[in-house]
């Protein structure tokens, strides 16, 4: 049985060199004993042999992954890593799976060592401990890790205090910083570290940002655990900011202006017509009226309104969700790839295209520009809403025996609700003063398909709710 035994200072690069030696020399994993710090020797203990030389590799992943657990407090952690070395020779694929036990607990210690180290940086608190007028002051503070986290969190403070001496104490190692050189020495049990005057503030500062209002205490122990708070000045303050959390909120809620905010008072007060004007009584009228909507703000980026087209006595009657872009361009609905597509299986479904009457339930465009293109934006419900007296104006015109519903967004304007509309699919509702509406898909989604075979199969589909909407205009004929 091989014996390692790795010091507590340099604690990463000692494992690495030991490991690449024994690899190299084709030792596995059972037969190594590795030992941490000032481990006594076994019975059965033979002397660490010295590393061969030769070329080893590993995945960098690997590389970090070990730099990180070699600093967990689990005593079987240089074993752990030795046995996936030992394996990754033969599958340096081994480190990208995610599935393996063996990786998936080193990955485990990988992230609690992580999270150790942030505890550290955000829960340790320096007290001064020498003179506040020498050149260089002197500060000393206590902590307990989880795990050997000292050594790879040293350059941390290292870095941010370095205009100062000070001196990091917990039970396993001891980092001292004086006059700019870094020394580690063997941890010892929780000095008598005095107060300082800075406390004091920081604890007054503390008590003031501490909102009532937002306190969750799970969430606030999941993220500063309760072992943390003996060694924080603000943490005495804690237990008394819990228990008067709810009267303090109560106050500020108190406290609140009561005054409305100005962009409230502005509607309450803009002018408001005292009713609806008359809806146009020809198609031409609506046509003229609909050129200055604004009803929603979508006629500031639109080129023009678009209204419906087709038979004023058709006895069905097809809308839409908008205009797109070709048919913002023409002034027409249905002129665009979706507007050909319907013309196609419309011809197929036996409807004569030229006694229906053809609109949308918006009638601008409602887009996002992506560079010289104009991308399809889904009009929402005050969108929809808004436009829905300039639909009512065009059924109260045309008075068709069925309306058809082309996709969600008109299925929202007519029936009060698109949702589900793979499912209502095929499905007579109702809308204005009880006019059957028949649901379907708009011909756009049939474009969006990616699979040929689909497409041709909704295509069918499409086709097939077509023609039973025919087929029920017979039926309302002959009632």
């Amino acid at each position: 049985m091989r014996t390692i035994t790795l010091p507590p200072i340099a604690t990463a690069a000692a494992w690495r060199d030991a490991a690449r030696g024994l690899a190299s020399a084709a030792v596995p994993p059972e037969a190594v004993d590795w030992r941490y710090g000032n481990a006594a020797p076994g019975l059965f203990d033979e002397a660490a042999a010295p590393p061969t030389a030769g070329r080893f590799t590993v995945p960098r992943a690997f590389v970090e992954l070990a730099e990180r657990v070699c600093w967990h407090s689990d005593p079987e952690r240089f074993a752990r890593l030795y046995g996936v070395l030992w394996r990754l020779r033969d599958q340096p694929g081994l480190i990208q799976d995610r599935g393996d036990p063996a990786l998936a607990k080193l990955r485990q210690m990988e992230k609690s060592v992580g999270r150790d180290i942030h505890k550290m940086r955000a829960f340790l608190r320096f007290r001064e401990v020498g003179d506040s007028s020498a050149p260089r002051r002197a500060f000393a503070a206590w902590f307990e890790p989880e795990h050997h986290i000292v050594e790879p969190n040293a350059s941390f403070f290292q870095r941010r205090f370095g205009d100062m001496d000070w001196l990091i104490v917990t039970p396993d190692l001891s980092a001292r910083f004086e006059a700019g050189q870094l020394t580690f020495e063997p941890g010892r049990p929780r000095p008598d570290i005095p107060e300082d005057a800075t406390e004091a503030l920081w604890t007054t500062y503390f008590r003031n940002i501490f909102n009532p209002a937002r306190l969750k205490v799970k969430a606030m122990q999941a993220e500063m655990p309760k072992k943390y708070w003996k060694n924080m000045p603000e943490a005495r303050e804690i237990p008394d900011l819990i228990a008067s959390a709810e009267e303090r909120a109560l106050a500020m809620r108190a406290a609140t202006p009561t005054q409305p905010p100005a962009y409230a008072r502005a509607i309450k007060e803009r002018p408001m017509p005292e009713q609806q004007p008359p809806a146009p009584d020809t198609l031409a009228a609506l046509h003229e009226a609909a050129r200055g909507c604004t009803r929603c703000d979508l006629y500031r980026n639109a080129t023009q309104v678009v209204v419906g087209e087709g038979s004023t006595d058709a006895e069905m009657m097809f809308v839409g969700e908008q205009p797109g872009d070709q048919e913002d361009l023409a002034g027409r609905p249905f002129v665009g790839p979706a507007g050909r597509l319907f013309d196609e299986v419309v011809a197929e479904a036996g409807i004569d295209r030229s006694r229906t009457f053809v609109t949308n339930a918006v009638k601008h465009f409602k887009f996002a520009p992506r560079g010289k293109r104009r991308i399809h934006q889904r009009p929402d419900a005050g969108e929809i809403q808004a436009c829905r007296w300039w639909l009512e104006a065009e059924r109260r015109l045309v008075q068709p025996l069925l309306i058809v519903a082309l996709g969600a967004t008109a299925a929202e304007s007519l029936t009060g609700t698109g949702k589900g509309i793979l499912k209502r699919r095929g499905t007579v509702e109702t809308a204005f003063e009880n006019v059957p509406v028949f649901l379907t898909v708009h011909p756009s989604y049939l474009l969006r398909l990616p699979d040929a075979d689909l497409k041709a199969q909704e295509r069918e589909r499409f086709r097939q709710d077509l023609a039973a909407a025919q087929a029920h205009l017979v039926e309302l004929r002959a009632t």
